[in-house]
C-alpha cells in the first residue's frame, strides 16, 4: 500500500497566512502590528526568536537585506499591480524615486516622505513582504526598546540629528542587546553602510508599518505578465521564416550564460587582471593570481567572471559608455538583453545559437561539432528567475508567445537540510506547496553533468525538493515531517514552473492535490538544478545575513556550464540527424 504523502501545511504557518490574507481584503491600511501575534507563534524556523526577549538579529539582518535603506523613515507600504492600480488612489508613483534593495529584486518606489510602493507579479509576492516587515518591525522594537532609556541610547538621540554622529563599538553594543559580538557585527552589517544613523532611528522611534493591496486578482497577475512578455517578444520575433523560432527556455540570473555565450570578460581579461591587482575585491587578487600562475583556466574564468560587474562600475563617469560597449560586443555574438520589460524586475537575453561566435564561449563548453550550430533555428530565451508563483505566470505567457519548446532548464538557489553551502542538488520528485500536487518528472540532469565542473563542492541528483509559498513560511516541526519522508531540498520556483510545464503539453489545467507523473507525457527536455545558499538547520553555516558573494560562483558556473552543453548537445543531435 502506497505510504501516506505529507501534509502539505501546518496548523501554525496555516493560521499565518489565513490571517494576513483575511485582514489585507480591507479596503484600507493594516496595522503590520495584527499580523505578529500570528507571526510569533508560527515558530518561523527563519524567525525562531520571535518570541525571545532577545533580538533575532539572524531575522532582522535576512529582512532588512530584502527592505529597501530607506526603511526607517517608510510608514506605510502600498502593494499594487501596474502604475493604473496606485493611481486610481491618487498615488502618483510614477514621480516617486526608484529604490533598491540588496537581497530581493522587486520594483520599489519612494515617495520621499513615510510611503513605500511596491509593485507585485504573484501571490508570492504577498507570501514574501508580509512576514519579512513582520519580522522587521518585531526586532526594530525589541532593540528600541533595549536601547532607548541606556547611556549609549540617550548619547545617540542628543547628537543633532545632521552632521557626525558619535562613534559606536560593537562591544559597548552587544551586551545592551543580549548579543556577542559577532552577532552586533551582523546586526551593523544589516543596518548598511550608515548603520549609526539607522542606531539612532531605532532609539528615535518604535516601527508601527501600515500594508495595504491595492486589487491583487488573478487576471491582474497575468496582465503584469503580459506586459513584460510584451517587452521581450519584439527581440524574440524574426523578419523571416521562422516567425516564432523554437526556444531553449533557461530560468537562472542575468550574468552565467552571459559569461560562458558572450565572452566579454574573457576578451576583457588583462583589465579585469589589473583592476584585481589594483582594488583587490573581497581579496580576491591573490586567489586570481594564484591561477593564473598555476594555468588554471577553470578558476580564472570563475574569478574574472565574478569581477566583472565591479570592473564596469570602476569608474562611474565610464559605466554608461562601458555598458553601451559590452552591448555592443554582444549583439555582435547573437546576444540582446532586455532590461525590466513591464513593472516586473524580471531581466530577460535572446541568444540566437546560428550567431553564437565559438572563438569566444567558455573553453568549458567545446565539443565536436559545434560549428554547425551556424545552421540552427532555435534561440535561447534565459529570464532572470521569478520569485515563486511569477514563474508560473511568466513560463505561461512564454508558452503562448513563442514557437517549439525543445528544452526547459531551470537553476536557482534553495536551502539544503543534508548538504553544504555551495553543494549542487539535482530532483526528480517536487511536492508544490501552491497547487498541493506531487511532481514526478525525469530530470535531464544527472551528477556527472555537473560534477567535473566543480573543485569545492558536492552534486546530489536523486532528491526530493518542496516549493514552499515563503521564506519565513516553515518551521522545525512541519520541516521534520518532510524530512522523514526524504525530502532534503527548500525552493521558491520549481513547483509553479512545473504547473505551468504541465500546461504546455496538456489540453487542461494542472490538477490540485494530485500525484502528477510529467516524466511520460513531456516531449521536451527538463532539467532543474539547485545551489545551496542557506542550511536553515546549522547556524553556523547559514547565510541569513549574507548573501553568496564569490562563493557561489563555483556553483552557479558550473550548473549554467551543465545546462548550455545540455542544450548543444540536444541542438547538435537534432542537426545531424536533420
Amino acid at each position: 500500500m502506497d505510504r501516506q504523502r505529507p501534509r502539505t501545511t501546518s496548523d501554525e504557518i496555516d493560521l499565518y497566512i489565513r490571517t494576513y490574507y483575511s485582514l489585507l481584503r480591507s479596503s484600507g491600511e493594516v496595522r503590520v502590528r495584527a499580523f505578529e501575534e500570528s507571526h510569533c507563534f508560527s515558530d518561523s524556523s527563519l524567525h525562531s526568536g520571535a518570541r525571545s526577549s532577545t533580538p533575532d538579529v539572524a531575522a532582522f539582518a535576512y529582512s532588512a537585506a530584502r527592505l529597501p535603506a530607506c526603511m526607517p523613515f517608510v510608514r506605510r507600504i502600498v502593494l499594487g499591480q501596474s502604475h493604473e492600480s496606485f493611481e486610481a488612489v491618487g498615488l502618483e508613483i510614477r514621480t516617486w524615486d526608484s529604490v533598491k534593495t540588496r537581497g530581493r529584486r522587486r520594483p520599489l518606489r519612494f515617495d520621499g516622505g513615510d510611503l513605500l510602493g511596491a509593485f507585485i507579479s504573484s501571490t508570492s509576492d504577498i507570501d514574501d513582504i508580509v512576514p519579512i516587515v513582520t519580522a522587521y518591525q518585531i526586532v526594530w522594537n525589541q532593540m528600541h526598546e533595549l536601547l532607548v532609556d541606556t547611556e549609549l541610547g540617550r548619547r545617540l538621540l542628543t547628537a543633532p540629528a545632521e552632521g557626525p554622529l558619535p562613534s559606536v563599538e560593537f562591544a559597548e553594543l552587544a551586551p545592551l542587546l543580549g548579543l556577542d559580538e559577532e552577532g552586533a557585527r551582523t546586526l551593523c552589517a544589516a543596518l548598511d553602510k550608515d548603520w549609526v544613523r539607522s542606531l539612532r532611528a531605532i532609539c528615535e522611534h518604535t516601527c508601527d508599518l501600515s500594508l495595504r493591496v491595492l486589487s491583487g486578482s488573478y487576471s491582474q497577475y497575468q496582465r503584469a505578465s503580459q506586459r513584460w512578455w510584451s517587452g521581450i517578444e519584439p527581440h524574440y520575433l524574426r523578419e523571416t521564416d521562422p516567425r516564432r523560432p523554437p526556444i531553449y527556455f533557461v530560468s537562472s540570473n542575468t550574468h552565467s550564460l552571459l559569461n560562458l555565450l558572450g565572452g566579454y570578460a574573457r576578451a576583457h581579461r588583462d583589465g579585469i587582471i589589473d583592476y584585481a591587482r589594483r582594488r583587490d575585491p573581497e581579496g580576491l587578487a591573490k586567489p586570481l593570481m594564484d591561477a593564473i600562475e598555476g594555468g588554471r583556466e577553470p578558476e580564472i574564468c570563475n574569478i574574472t567572471y565574478y569581477l566583472l560587474r565591479a570592473f564596469l562600475h570602476e569608474d562611474p563617469q565610464q559605466t554608461p559608455r562601458r555598458l553601451a560597449q559590452i552591448q555592443a560586443f554582444e549583439a555582435e555574438g547573437g546576444i540582446t538583453s532586455i532590461d525590466v520589460p513591464g513593472k516586473i524586475d524580471v531581466n530577460a537575453q535572446i541568444f540566437r545559437l546560428a550567431d553564437l561566435l565559438p572563438e569566444r564561449l567558455d573553453p568549458r563548453l567545446n565539443m565536436p561539432g559545434l560549428e554547425r550550430l551556424r545552421d540552427s533555428d532555435a534561440v535561447i530565451i534565459n529570464i532572470d528567475y521569478p520569485l515563486g508563483m511569477a514563474a508560473y505566470h511568466h513560463l505561461s505567457r512564454i508558452g503562448q508567445g513563442t514557437g517549439e519548446v525543445r528544452g526547459l532548464y531551470i537553476m536557482g538557489k534553495a536551502a539544503t537540510l543534508n548538504g553544504r553551502v555551495g553543494d549542487v542538488m539535482i530532483s526528480t520528485v517536487v511536492q508544490d506547496e501552491h497547487s498541493r500536487n506531487t511532481y514526478l518528472f525525469r530530470n535531464c540532469f544527472v551528477a556527472a553533468d555537473v560534477q567535473p565542473y566543480l573543485k569545492f563542492a558536492t552534486v546530489f541528483d536523486q532528491q526530493k525538493a518542496l516549493t514552499v509559498r515563503g521564506a519565513f513560511l516553515q518551521n522545525r516541526e512541519y520541516m521534520g515531517v518532510f524530512y522523514r519522508e526524504g525530502y532534503t531540498v527548500l525552493e521558491m520556483e520549481a513547483g509553479p514552473y512545473l504547473s505551468a510545464i504541465y500546461e504546455l503539453v496538456n489540453p487542461q489545467r494542472h490538477p490540485d492535490d494530485e500525484i502528477v507523473h510529467l516524466s511520460v507525457s513531456s516531449p521536451f527536455d527538463v532539467g532543474i538544478l539547485h545551489y545551496a545558499s542557506d542550511t536553515p538547520y546549522s547556524r553556523r553555516q547559514s547565510l541569513l545575513s549574507k548573501s553568496l558573494s564569490y562563493f557561489g560562483v563555483e556553483s552557479t558556473s558550473a550548473c549554467a556550464i551543465a545546462i548550455c552543453r545540455q542544450i548543444f548537445n540536444r541542438e547538435l543531435t537534432r542537426l545531424r540527424g536533420a
